[in-house]
């Protein structure tokens, strides 16, 4: 099985001074129903495996937040 790099995005709900920036890889949701979701600032680190449910949880904590 071989496996493509991801592409990551930035979401629309990180902040543009470089603070708060989450990324997510939404080719990937679509393949597999996983959502990656990861730091910008640390590409290289850990990310969370989120169901769809869980990453709308998420997005609607954002939106509270933002």
């Amino acid at each position: 099985m071989t496996t493509e790099p991801l592409t990551w995005i930035k979401s629309s709900y990180s902040g543009s001074n470089g603070g708060s920036c989450l990324e997510w890889a939404p080719e990937h949701a679509r393949s597999t129903g996983e959502v990656l979701v990861r730091d910008s600032k640390s590409p290289d680190g850990p990310h969370l495996t989120l169901t769809p449910q869980a990453f709308a949880g998420l997005v609607q904590f954002a939106k509270t937040c933002g």
